[in-house]
């Protein structure tokens, strides 16, 4: 631990939500299917074109954390700051629908860069968001109180919960849209590769760092402990 360097939680919130904001956007752009993840909310954007994106996104999120009090029977008061951030985070999507993505040029070389970028960059905002100890989206709230509630493995929770997603995106998609809106191999590659990915991101992060929120009361010797208990990989 002493060579590890100290990242401060609320910090790693604060990226972790612009990073993955603007991500989740320019991967719609790309044109090769969004995130498994956020094409649920996508898709329910389509067929209920009167709310935005990223207003079905928060609406999503916030329904996840009422199936995550269900299935654990257990209700944390960080779980209320998670209901502001998905807020804030929706429209934090909208912004970069208006304002940012719409300005960028299209074809078929900036596409796959832009999906590139994108998913590298999904990945890097979900480590920073998993690690940072705050509250955190209820995404990511849903996926890793699961791994820590029922003692599994992290990869396995989130590829099967992007899985879950795929498959909740298809059944809408093709029931209300008569196709495959937002689904493309980009989605499926999000579905099955994700968890690890992150996972990787999170061992390279875990080697270099250690995260503390400014506002905790626990003392730095608890900090670092918990950091060598918490094995989200």
């Amino acid at each position: 631990m002493k060579n590890k360097k100290l990242f401060i939680g609320e910090l790693a919130l604060l990226m972790g939500l612009i990073i993955n904001s603007f991500a989740n956007t320019l991967m719609v752009k790309s044109g090769f299917g969004i995130s498994s993840i956020s094409s649920v909310p996508y898709t329910l954007s389509l067929v209920f074109d009167k709310i935005t994106y990223g207003s079905w996104n928060y609406i999503f999120q916030c329904a996840l954390i009422f199936i995550l009090v269900l299935i654990t029977k257990k209700f944390k008061v960080g779980y209320i700051v998670s209901f502001f951030l998905a807020i804030v985070f929706g429209n934090m999507i909208d912004f970069c629908n208006i304002f940012i993505m719409q300005k960028l040029p299209n074809n078929i070389i900036y596409n796959i860069i832009y999906f590139l970028i994108s998913f590298s960059m999904l990945s890097v905002g979900m480590s920073l968001l998993l690690k940072c100890k705050t509250p955190v989206l209820p995404i990511d709230t849903f996926t890793r109180d699961l791994t820590e509630e029922f003692d599994i493995n992290y990869k396995k929770v989130k590829t099967v919960f992007d899985l879950s997603c795929l498959a909740t995106t298809i059944i809408f998609s093709v029931v209300f849209l008569k196709g495959f809106e937002g689904i493309g191999i980009g989605t499926v590659i999000c579905a099955l590769i994700t968890g690890k990915v992150v996972s990787f991101v999170n061992s390279f992060v875990d080697e270099h760092f250690y995260f503390k929120p400014m506002l905790s009361k626990k003392s730095n010797k608890e900090i670092n402990e918990d950091n060598i208990a918490e094995e989200i990989n």
